[in-house]
């Protein structure tokens, strides 16, 4: 190979991802790129932020495989220009193909012609599928993979998987992905998306008109989905649906039952999901509880077209574009299964896995269950009676009893002192705050709860730990939390005290990476968290 390949970075990037495609550039060609000295000049003067830079690597690393595996890069040039396989399949997210027209950059590679993107893609492909609070970043978990040294074939294991997007990323990476997650929407959605790479995109774009065609004069009569559910649900869904939109939602269901293909059918379930928030009572961008009754009733045939025209055709654009250049994917494995054991949900991936990618949720910060009631109920996935039970054995949840608060509180102090010093002593400084001030049910409860998260916490790591290769790396996406304890604003450094976890159960803790938060488009966005951090934890070995 000749000497002097340049790569080009993304113009848009923040610090923290320009941090993270330097790594895995760095991890790739076994060195360190250097900055060309046209960007220094670039970078000097005004005007010029938005060029991309340019760094020269001297490596014998093919760069038809630097363009194949980056992921905040895009272009390689050598002899002829690639463009990278992720900057290509960002660019389908428009709905047309990487040289189509869109808000996107001209690139003259000589044969061929491309409009690059001129801003961040996060929602290619099947990641366009469903909102979803707390959504990774795709690019996130693709340069993570670099750094680790995941290859094709390589072990992912994502053991807190949410909407999926690091099994997602694995399977196009070439991998073997697995994943588990307790809310069953979660798994649910992950599975669809990943088995939605295998659907051909003409059967796709035929099912989508067909779909379309429909909607626009829907067969009349009644429809018999809702009959299938428990009748305790029935009632449930009576509380938040008008009638006419529970009939409209009943005969589109039955429509999409009676189609053949189960991956298809599941992908018009997940597309019904996205809707419900909108077409319901339920204040749409609200975590809480909360009716909100609008004054119009909505259209529900009109709100599912639009949805199913907004997802569809860029998803049927990206999977034609993998099989017209014949990128060839890895396999998913998804189960309900609980974290704390995930070594005995995956027994026969003991010392295996290769990289673990997981965000686990924050400490008190979310009701995963109740925030997904709607669509768990509607779609059959957990009776309504079984909401409460499940939303108490997750990690992280915030709902409790008195009963479960004094044994929460009972199980901290007969472990507490088997914890780092450090989050023993926050967590006895909370509970004595709130002892001594008049403070509500919901702050009496923090202690407890932050002591069985962190406890719940330790379980993870170690099962993480036995499924972990010597030197294979688990990264782990969390933030900080505030809260208000007898008055006084008491901050919660999560990602340090989970780095305080970790090493006591064994893993080598390395830097973490600071990160800041991308504004959020998802309608949970006013519940972000500002800033994250990545850690970094090696394994060292088998327990």
């Amino acid at each position: 190979m000749e000497e002097g390949v340049l790569c080009y970075l993304k113009p848009y990037i923040q610090p923290f991802e320009r941090r993270l495609a330097l790594a895995e550039l760095a991890a790739l060609i076994d060195d360190e790129p250097v900055l060309h000295p046209s960007s220094q000049l670039s970078c000097a003067g005004s005007g010029h932020a938005s060029l991309p830079q340019r760094f020269m690597i001297r490596s014998q690393v093919d760069p038809a495989l630097l363009a194949e595996r980056l992921a905040y890069w895009e272009i390689v040039e050598n002899a002829h220009r690639l463009p990278t396989r992720q900057i290509l399949r960002e660019a389908t997210s428009n709905g047309k193909s990487a040289n189509g027209s869109g808000a996107q950059t001209h690139l003259d590679l000589g044969e061929e012609a491309f409009r690059l993107p001129k801003r961040r893609c996060l929602r290619y492909g099947p990641h366009g599928l469903h909102e979803y609070r707390g959504k990774f970043f795709p690019q996130l978990v693709r340069s993570l993979l670099n750094v680790s040294g995941a290859g094709p074939s390589a072990i992912v294991l994502d053991p807190m998987c949410g909407s999926g997007t690091t099994l997602v990323e694995a399977v196009l990476a070439g991998c073997r992905g697995y994943g588990l997650d307790m809310n069953p929407l979660s798994t649910f959605m992950a599975s669809i998306k990943c088995s939605v790479l295998s659907i051909e995109p003409q059967q796709l774009e035929r099912s989508t008109k067909r779909f379309l065609g429909w909607l626009e004069s829907p067969a009349s009569g009644k429809g018999h989905y809702l009959a299938t559910l428990p009748k305790e649900d029935r009632i449930y869904l009576d509380r938040w649906f008008s009638p006419a939109t529970l009939q409209s939602l009943d005969v589109v269901m039955t429509h999409i039952q009676r189609l053949r293909d189960p991956i298809i059918r599941d992908f018009y379930c997940l597309v019904v999901s996205n809707v419900l928030r909108s077409v319901s009572w339920q204040k749409e961008d609200d975590l809480r509880v909360r009716k909100e009754v609008p004054e119009r009733e909505p259209d529900v045939l009109e709100i599912l077209r639009v949805e199913v025209e907004h997802v569809a055709p860029p998803l049927i654009n990206f999977l034609r574009q993998e099989r017209e250049r014949g990128w060839k994917h890895g396999t998913a494995l998804l189960t309900a299964g609980d974290a704390r054991a995930v070594h005995e949900v995956y027994p026969g991936l003991k010392g295996k896995v290769d990289t673990i990618i997981t965000s686990p949720p924050y400490a008190t910060a979310l009701p995963y269950i109740d925030t997904d009631r709607l669509s768990l109920i509607f779609l059959g996935l957990l009776p309504r009676e079984d909401h409460r039970p499940r939303e108490q054995t997750m990690i992280g949840n915030r709902e409790i009893s008195t009963r479960l608060r004094k044994a929460y509180w009972n199980a901290f102090q007969k472990e507490g002192p088997h914890l780092p010093s450090e989050i023993a002593s926050l967590i006895v400084r909370i509970e004595r705050l709130n002892r001594d001030a008049d403070v509500g049910f919901r702050r009496k409860n923090l202690a407890p709860l932050l002591a069985k998260y962190f406890l719940d916490m330790k379980d993870v790591f170690g099962s993480m730990r036995r499924l972990l290769r010597r030197g294979g790396t688990a990264y782990v996406v969390v933030g900080s939390n505030r809260t208000v304890a007898g008055g006084e604003e008491v901050e919660i450094p999560t990602p340090r005290l989970l780095n305080l976890l970790a090493a006591q159960v064994g893993f080598e803790t390395r830097e973490s990476i600071p990160m800041e938060m991308l504004v959020s488009r998802d309608i949970f966005r006013r519940n972000a968290i500002p800033t994250e951090e990545i850690l970094v934890l090696v394994s060292q070995g088998q327990v």
